[in-house]
């Protein structure tokens, strides 16, 4: 038994519908806050319970019989997004879950200028700490972050955002091809993998070249400030700590936290993962 935590959400849905191509829909099972949401899945065979990772006893329930777990991280930060991730690795540990798979981050470190990378690197110290087989996937930069900070720039054609540097952005259908290969059984790690990555690391002034030739009329790339940045987030109405997770991933970009370039992803799905222009095209085309 295989089973998703998250699996209504972007990477998670994605997941479970590589790994249904893979293995029979009677060996997967789903962890969620709102089985409704997930009565499609059902249909097709799906196990779906309710787990909450406010509510240790439904996480026992819903990774009942679990050989592995896929444990999707929260979208929370700091100190309750890890109380969050503890509580689900402790219901783990006591379900007897086989080995336990954690979607972490490249650049996971104590030391990170990003937040969300801290909290990565204490959830992988818990995992550590069980004694449990456990994978933690080193995701690459989620691209989709990426283009939500282009969205402006859609209809003002400039690239307003704090200094930066490169970044290895990265699609949730790549990353979720390779979760479910390795969940299937056909490769296994031990610990943190490889950074799953795109193959190019760009800052936003590449971005703003690729826009360029993407939409055929001109993208430019402004410097803000971080506490202008920081402010401008503020006005949409953000609570603080959002706008400083917004600012920390400039910092640790600058550092060159994400900068890494590896060929574990692309060996993992038997491709080349999908390039930041792909990715660009696609959305601003829909």
């Amino acid at each position: 038994m295989i089973i998703v935590t998250g699996a209504t959400g972007k990477l998670g849905r994605r997941t479970v519908e590589r790994l249904l191509e893979r293995v029979p829909a009677d060996r997967v099972g789903i962890s969620v806050r709102d089985p409704r949401k997930a009565q499609d899945l059902a249909d097709r065979g799906v196990r779906v319970r309710r787990g909450s990772f406010d509510d240790p006893t439904s996480l026992a329930h819903s990774f009942e019989g679990a050989e592995q777990l896929l444990l999707v991280s929260l979208d929370r930060t700091g100190e309750e997004c890890v109380s969050g991730h503890r509580t689900a690795i402790d219901a783990a540990v006591q379900a007897g879950v086989g080995r336990i798979l954690y979607t972490s981050q490249m650049g996971a470190a104590h030391d990170s200028r990003f937040q969300a990378c801290r909290d990565h690197a204490r959830t992988e110290d818990l995992l550590r700490a069980t004694g449990t087989p456990w994978t933690a996937l080193r995701n690459g930069f989620y691209a989709s972050s990426a283009l939500q900070f282009l969205e402006p720039a859609r209809h003002t054609a400039d690239i307003a955002l704090p200094a930066d540097g490169p970044v290895t952005w990265t699609g949730h259908d790549d990353l979720a091809e390779a979760t479910a290969v390795i969940l299937a059984g056909e490769a296994r790690f031990e610990g943190p993998t490889p950074p799953l990555t795109g193959p190019a690391a760009l800052d936003f002034a590449a971005v703003a070249a690729i826009a360029s030739e993407t939409t055929g009329r001109p993208v430019t790339r402004t410097v803000v400030p971080d506490d202008v940045f920081r402010e401008q987030v503020l006005e949409h109405g953000a609570p603080a700590a959002i706008a400083d997770l917004m600012v920390s991933i400039f910092a640790a970009a600058r550092k060159g936290e994400f900068t890494a370039v590896d060929s574990t992803l692309a060996e993992l799905i038997g491709r080349e993962p999908a390039d930041f222009r792909t990715q660009l095209a696609r959305a601003w085309a829909e």
